[in-house]
């Protein structure tokens, strides 16, 4: 499949191949407000991305290849697709091409400014799914009263450094060499503060360059964005200077790149006003001494009366006329007046028009005066006709430097968002982590990055090492009570990492990490009613996608796999899934499986590379202390009581539920530490009534539902045929019950 994004605003134009599910991953990440597609396409595209977007719709005809191609060459003015690495890409080809059509058929849509198209590569990005940028709260938080992570590490200065950020965040890399790159030069300016301040000191000088000189291209740009144009050119010299001053090769080489533009600069310096208006209407908006004419024409606005009167006394001089008077009024315009007094003495020149008879006086025009009537009148409409002329082809000037302007832009923004990582790490304390070839996770002291920022005054985030590695701790099985915070354990390994591979610096006090290829999270679950799925269907559903996309460098987080049904088969399903994970001869990932099923704490003697790991508590007389530090070794509690107690659950219902747990760790718990035995063979053998059976009543969907169950050939079936197996019977009882 093909896809292609257009940032109209900007001009910047991707395109690229891939699976559905990468194109599910790009669509996700990118969140067009608007989807073209071909009219075909349009029932499968609901289907498999929903009902949310705008969409358009164009003939089949549009996406044809040579078609797209022929719109590619002619609008690029290329005879090859080569240079810009999509010259085999079919698929690719025609998306971006449907896009440019699509622009070119509306009314008022320039598309002068896309002047490049970019191939997104996704084998060099950290692949993640919905479900992972959604449970991370990467981009938006899930709760109104959430902190999304980008909201912690966006200390950017200007627009373009902020939707750069956030791209980043999305598509983190996956080459070490790149994301050294990055990191270094982040480590440069958190020993250099004073040259990051003075780059964003010029930052802010330039607003947004990028979307500044798209709105040139469009002409759409106002003078006011020209002067602001000019002002960013200035500001950008200044930037220039300080890169070059580095001693940073990386660094050095940006301040290299960076295009002054001097000849359009200087020119927009020398033509603008100052204080230019937004609208090209109100005037005043080109420099005295650009144009001669204009400048004649702004003195006679300015200077009318005075120039009326001058020729008021010039007549009176030559005629001698001593109360000769100028006057205006609509008939004729601008006139002389002399009273029958001074007529009689002075004869009035042959060259004066007689225009108007009163009883005492009479009204004359002259050439002078006309020509002077004429200049003055005109003069507003010719001012604006000039200052259009001149604005026009400033504008039609800059349109020759769209390209080094926007490559100016680009290289503004990664060094903004660079400072915005270096400011970060020095607020919070963050360090350099390294990202290497191995297969290895070392966290020291690692901290969740949102949560430490919200801790109340007083209270420090408490920091946790965590190592993974493939040929030893491969899975990690974390126990613990209920908010002791196991999750925010899991989220935090996953932040570090992606953190780590976007080139930041991370919450901890040092790590090694084997880069990643994929990060999925089972963390929490929802009903997705509109598509009428239950909790536990949302489950497996993305259980689904991580099994089928798993490699030896993924990271998973699996957070209370199997809560969204019943005791016995969460259990089953976390076991069965811990199984495959450990034992899939293709891809053995890297996992942080965090559960209250304590019978998983098993698994640790049966399979080599799964490890047991706690949230440690406290108990002081009838209180729980959260200590919130990860340990080795299983939990036996949960602790639920002692939550309910803290939610302020009534005190009868306490005494009542710890009563019905004595008796049940009397007659169950013990005889589980007796022996050890997989829970399977252990839930067999709980006695009723905690040993639930669905053949107990006499119902016409139990024949059906044991039939089902006989006819099916488990050694033949994978995990998670099994688990979608189990829900189709649950989902058949549910529907019963209704």
């Amino acid at each position: 499949h093909g896809i292609a994004f257009l940032d109209i605003s900007t001009g910047e134009l991707l395109t690229g191949e891939g699976n559905i599910l990468q194109i599910e991953k790009l669509i996700q990440s990118f969140k067009p407000s608007e989807v073209v597609l071909s009219r075909s396409f349009s029932n499968q595209f609901e289907k498999t991305f929903g009902k949310d977007f705008y969409k358009f719709t164009l003939e089949e005809w549009v996406y044809t290849t040579d078609f797209t191609r022929e719109k590619l060459l002619s609008h690029f003015e290329v005879s090859s697709l080569k240079g810009f690495g999509i010259d085999e890409m079919e698929a690719a080809q025609t998306a971006a091409g449907a896009i440019l059509y699509y622009l070119e058929s509306l009314e008022n849509k320039q598309t002068k400014h896309i002047s490049s198209i970019s191939r997104i590569h996704n084998e060099k990005y950290l692949w993640l799914d919905r479900f992972t940028i959604r449970n991370l709260e990467l981009i938006e938080p899930q709760h109104n009263s959430g902190i999304p992570l980008i909201d912690v590490i966006d200390k950017t200065t200007s627009p373009m450094g902020s939707r750069l950020l956030k791209k980043w965040v999305l598509m983190p890399l996956v080459s070490p060499e790149a994301i050294s790159r990055r990191s270094n030069m982040v480590e440069y300016f958190t020993q250099h503060i004073f040259d990051a301040e003075e780059i964003i000191l010029q930052l802010k000088k330039i607003g947004d360059l990028e979307r500044l000189i798209s709105k040139v291209s469009l002409g759409k740009v106002n003078p006011r964005e020209i002067l602001m144009l000019g002002k960013g050119l200035t500001a950008i010299q200044h930037i220039r200077e300080v890169l070059e001053q580095m001693d940073h090769e990386e660094l050095l080489s940006l301040g290299k790149q960076i295009d002054l533009c001097t000849e359009i600069r200087e020119k927009i310096q020398s033509t603008i006003s100052e204080d230019a208006p937004n609208q090209l209407s109100k005037g005043h908006v080109v420099k005295k001494g650009v144009n001669t004419e204009l400048d004649d024409l702004r003195y006679i606005i300015s200077h009318s009366k005075e120039l009326l009167i001058n020729i008021q006394n010039e007549e009176a001089e030559k005629t001698g006329i001593e109360r000769l008077k100028i006057g205006f009024n609509n008939v004729f315009g601008y006139y002389l007046e002399v009273t029958n007094k001074y007529k009689d003495k002075n004869p009035i020149p042959s060259d004066w028009i007689r225009k108007q008879t009163l009883s005492n006086a009479e009204r004359y025009i002259t050439p002078a005066l006309k020509e002077l009537e004429t200049k003055i009148l005109n003069a507003e409409e010719k001012i604006l006709e000039h200052e259009e002329q001149i604005f026009s082809e400033l504008v039609d000037k800059i349109m020759d430097y769209v390209i080094p302007i926007q490559r100016n832009a680009q290289i503004l923004a990664k060094t903004d968002v660079i400072i915005s990582f270096a400011l970060a790490a020095k607020k919070n304390g963050y360090c350099k982590p390294n990202v290497n070839e191995s297969l290895i996770i070392d966290i020291k002291q690692g901290r969740h990055p949102v949560i430490e920022n919200q801790m109340p005054l007083g209270e420090q985030y408490v920091p946790n090492d965590i190592y993974l590695s493939n040929d030893d701790v491969q899975i990690m099985m974390i126990t613990g009570p209920n908010m002791s915070g196991k999750s925010a354990i899991l989220r935090q390994t996953a932040l570090i990492c992606l953190m780590a591979q976007i080139g930041s610096f991370i919450p901890a006090t040092s790590a090694d990490i084997g880069f990643i290829d994929k990060l999925f999270t089972r963390v929490g679950a929802s009903d997705n009613i509109s598509s009428g799925e239950s909790t536990f269907m949302v489950e497996m559903n993305e259980t689904a996608n991580i099994l089928n996309n798993i490699s030896s460098r993924s990271l998973i987080l699996l957070d209370e796999i199997g809560r969204g049904t019943s005791t016995y088969d969460g259990i089953s399903i976390a076991w069965s899934l811990a199984e495959y994970l450990h034992g899939n001869p293709y891809a053995q990932p890297k996992t942080l499986c965090a559960t209250h099923y304590h019978e998983l704490n098993e698994l640790e003697h049966k399979f080599e590379r799964i490890k047991n790991f706690n949230v440690s508590t406290r108990e002081v007389g009838h209180k729980v202390i959260f200590l919130r530090k990860l340990i080795a070794g299983g939990s036996k509690h949960s602790f639920g009581i002692h939550v309910a107690k803290m939610a302020g659950m009534p005190r009868a219902l306490i005494e009542r539920s710890e009563e019905i747990l004595h008796q049940l760790e009397k007659k169950i718990i013990d005889d589980e530490r007796s022996e050890k035995q997989s829970p399977q063979k252990k839930l067999k053998q709980m006695p009723a009534p905690y040993q639930l059976s669905i053949f107990e009543t006499v119902d016409p969907l139990v024949g059906e539902l044991k039939q089902k169950i006989q006819e099916l050939d488990l050694n033949s079936m994978t995990p998670i045929e099994c688990m979608l197996k189990l829900n189709e019977l649950k989902k058949l009882m549910d529907k019963d019950g209704e």
